[in-house]
């Protein structure tokens, strides 16, 4: 089929390959027929995209005046008050002192109750997302095991074969975890010769032996919930500020044959919550990889989605992992989830689609499409057999990325609303998670959850989106300070504030969550477990990490902080305020001294060049890319737009000069060059400049930052991939 074949059903021109996974394979798995499918989906393109384009030319309009108010002003000064009642006039800052109380129903408990790690994965790579959903039980051992929270000490370093003194370090580890979230009465777990069960009439206890015989129980009973016998050992189940921990008991097991008690593992309740991504982590850029990501997504609802791959030189398949099955301390049986919780984040409302052309031939809004068709792919989760439903409520969870403003938010609420009557689905089925990740959300941030109150389960902040809506905003304003000097500013701690302080008021504790921005370097575990307590500390019930592995060392976070009591707690103090909000982090170009402009320069060029070759080049939209110290970081659009709107500002206010960006440019072209020479697969991209579209996209994402939309990344993206597939090809 080639792949610009296209089919006509009433006034939409349909790609082949889109047309035939829609008729082929999603709508035969929910049993909906195609005419009333079709036509459904011409009828809310036709009524819903003048409204989209509406609300994008807002958007315009508001930056437009904006930019004229900073350039009527220059040399002026920073007149807080007088920008603060221009934003009111022209329609911008609404009034933030009401405070809606959300209505939501029908939240699973792993939204609404439970507080924890969140993965987000590109739902492109199946190998990855079938990981992430399967992230939901981690090993403690192995996350300790194989990262630096164990030092790297002589005798127990990691790598090569297994080392008993580094086992032995894992497991001091966990048993002073186990000490500090299931305590026994009076002893330590490193105290237990055996652990057991007591039944009497009321049903049975946890109860450990020390090698005296004497037995001890938890100071907490109430935390022992199941067990499962299993060979000559036993699994018992605790919960604990509402996550579960596994003690696996197995005295002929490596590990736990010398472990205390022999514990073969400990098993953590990790990713409670992934996001399966179909915007910044993924290169989906015309109608054939729009396929590929509805396909995975539609497996992954169904519960059937594998992934096949070579690993040390066997072939393996990756599934969805089972239920798990436990007796219950009343006799009952205990069926526990085995994967993640997960929810599916569209396309913001900016970017267009190929998949299908309008009655003028044009590509019609990407958002629009993602609604009808993830939507359509989660009807089947209420069909498969064998696993629990994705949702025992019966509901279904998308985040809505990049909305500006509540008129947006209550856009996507009658999108949704629309998609409900075509499937015939109860009012509010589909969830909302908006996402606080720019700058006219977050001062709006009351009234984007009033216009979404009865389907709002989610909001969160990104520092990198963030900032980049920042710069942007305020481009004209004036130079921005150096990325570093931009995250210890007042207004990114009252926007992190903001975001819990109204997240509470408006009652999302007990219905929503409320998240915190991913940690980016997946290799500095320690680094991680040191420092992000700080979100549960936060009240966030739900903070991002890059890997399994990290979502198992952040579980501790929420075993040592219950986050109910710290929002209770929260919801008395004062608001955060909203006027450091307002306050664009600006700098006097005079006082960057030279030095310094260039270090930043070289790190936000060498940057954008590591991501956007793989982006452009190999199509991948989320990996682990090393940064100028070559430290890898979790690399997505999100760090992009920040770094190029960055540079755009200091080239608009003659901070740096075009020549010297442009050098920059070239010599960290060979910097990613080299560290990239391993790759087989790699393009290099100073071999020559003039010939790299890779090269050209990082340099027109700077020399062009100005102009795009909100200074997104994703047009001009698109454009220069569109361009790499169409070389490749030929």
């Amino acid at each position: 089929m080639a792949i610009d074949e296209r089919r006509t059903i009433g006034e939409l021109s349909i790609a082949a390959v889109f047309h035939d996974f829609v008729e082929s394979e999603l709508l035969p798995a929910i049993g909906f027929d195609p005419a009333t499918f079709w036509s459904g989906v011409e009828s809310i393109l036709t009524d819903l995209s003048p409204v989209n384009r509406e609300l994008l030319n807002l958007r315009d309009d508001l930056q437009a005046k904006i930019d004229a108010w900073h350039l009527s002003r220059p040399g002026n000064g920073w007149e807080h008050a007088e920008y603060v009642a221009f934003l009111t006039q022209i329609g911008y800052l609404k009034p933030s002192d009401v405070f809606p109380e959300i209505a939501t129903q029908n939240v699973d408990a792993e939204i609404a109750e439970i507080a924890g790690p969140q993965l987000v994965v590109p739902v492109s790579n199946a190998r990855f997302a079938i990981n992430a959903a399967n992230a939901r039980w981690g090993s403690l051992y192995d996350a300790l095991y194989g990262t630096d929270v164990i030092a790297d000490t002589p005798g127990q370093e990691r790598g090569g074969e297994y080392k008993p003194a580094r086992g032995a370090a894992v497991v001091r580890y966990a048993t002073e975890f186990l000490d500090k979230t299931l305590a026994l009465d009076g002893i330590s777990h490193s105290d237990v010769n055996v652990y057991g069960l007591d039944h009497t009439d009321e049903g049975c206890q946890f109860i450990a032996a020390q090698a005296s015989g004497e037995t001890k129980g938890l100071k907490d009973p109430g935390q022992f919930v199941a067990c499962t016998e299993q060979n000559e050992g036993c699994r018992y189940l605790f919960r604990n500020h509402g996550l579960h921990i596994e003690i696996q008991i197995d005295p002929k097991h490596p590990i736990g044959k010398d472990a205390t008690g022999n514990i073969a593992d400990v098993i953590l309740e990790s990713a409670v919550t992934t996001i399966q991504d179909c915007e910044d982590s993924v290169t989906a850029v015309d109608a054939e990889d729009k396929v590929g990501v509805y396909r995975n997504w539609l497996g992954l609802m169904q519960g059937n989605l594998e992934a096949k791959f070579s690993k040390g030189g066997e072939e393996s398949t990756r599934t969805l992992a089972r239920d798990r099955i436990y007796q219950a301390v009343d006799g009952s049986e205990l069926a526990l989830s085995g994967r993640s919780l997960l929810l599916v984040r569209n396309v913001g409302h900016l970017m267009a689609t190929d998949a299908i052309l309008d009655a003028n031939g044009d590509e019609t809004f990407e958002g629009i499409l993602d609604a009808i068709i993830t939507t359509a792919c989660a009807l089947t989760d209420r069909k498969r057999d064998g696993l629990q439903a994705n949702s025992r409520a019966g509901s279904i969870y998308i985040v809505k990325p990049k909305m500006h403003g509540p008129y947006e938010v209550a856009f996507t609420d009658t999108l949704f609303g629309r998609v409900e009557q075509l499937f015939d689905l109860e009012a509010d089925t589909i969830k909302v998670g908006i996402m606080d990740e720019e700058r006219r959300t977050t001062v709006n941030l009351p009234a984007c959850i009033g216009a979404a109150k009865n389907r709002i389960v989610f909001i969160n902040t990104g520092f990198l989106d963030r900032t980049g809506d920042e710069i942007h905003t305020s481009m004209r304003a004036g130079a921005v300070l150096p990325k570093e000097i931009i995250k210890s500013q007042p207004w990114i701690n009252a926007y992190e504030d903001w975001n819990v302080d109204v997240g509470i008021r408006c009652g999302l504790p007990g219905k929503a969550q409320i998240g915190k921005g991913m940690w980016p370097k997946p290799d500095e575990m320690q680094q991680m477990v040191d420092s992000k307590q700080a979100h549960p500390e936060a009240g966030a019930n739900c903070a991002w990490v890059p890997s399994p592995t990290a979502a198992t060392l952040h579980a501790m976070h929420y075993h040592a902080v219950d986050v109910r009591k710290v929002q209770s707690k929260l919801a008395r103090r004062k608001l955060a305020s909203l006027d450091e909000i307002l306050t664009p982090p600006l700098s006097c170009a005079e006082q960057i001294f030279p030095e310094e402009i260039q270090k930043e320069l070289n790190n936000n060029a060498q940057g954008i060049l590591g991501y956007v070759v793989r982006w452009i080049d190999q199509g991948v939209g989320c990996s682990k890319v090393p940064d100028i110290d070559d430290v890898g970081l979790m690399e997505d659009r999100a760090t992009l737009r920040i770094s190029s709107q960055h540079i755009a500002n200091w080239l608009l206010h003659e901070v740096v000069t075009k020549q010297q960006v442009l050098e920059t440019f070239k010599h960290m072209a060979e910097v990613v060059d080299n560290q990239n020479e391993s790759d087989a697969s790699y393009g290099r991209m100073s071999d020559n400049f003039d010939s790299s579209i890779a090269f050209q996209a990082a340099c027109a994402l700077v020399f062009e930052g100005c102009d795009q939309p909100n200074g997104y990344t994703e047009p001009l993206l698109h454009k220069y991939r569109r361009q790499k597939k169409a070389e490749l090809a030929c």
